[in-house]
């Protein structure tokens, strides 16, 4: 099974994104610009995390500004 949305070459296509992971980290440079994440991977952690707010997204990267 695919995991990712293909990319078109068209210059007026979105990055392809990740099935099934939104994200609304409007500053990481992997968010698309509505609500899903164009990583190539994701990953998340830590491995001591009990609850979904103990949780953070370790491919966060800062948007250039």
């Amino acid at each position: 099974m695919d995991t990712f949305i293909r990319k078109d070459e068209k210059k007026n296509e979105k990055p392809r994104h990740i099935r099934g992971v939104s994200c609304d980290v409007q500053g990481c440079c992997y968010h698309d610009g509505d609500s899903y994440c164009t990583a190539d991977n994701v990953s998340i952690g830590p491995i001591s995390a009990c609850t979904c707010s103990d949780t953070v997204c370790a491919t966060f990267k800062p948007k250039a500004r």
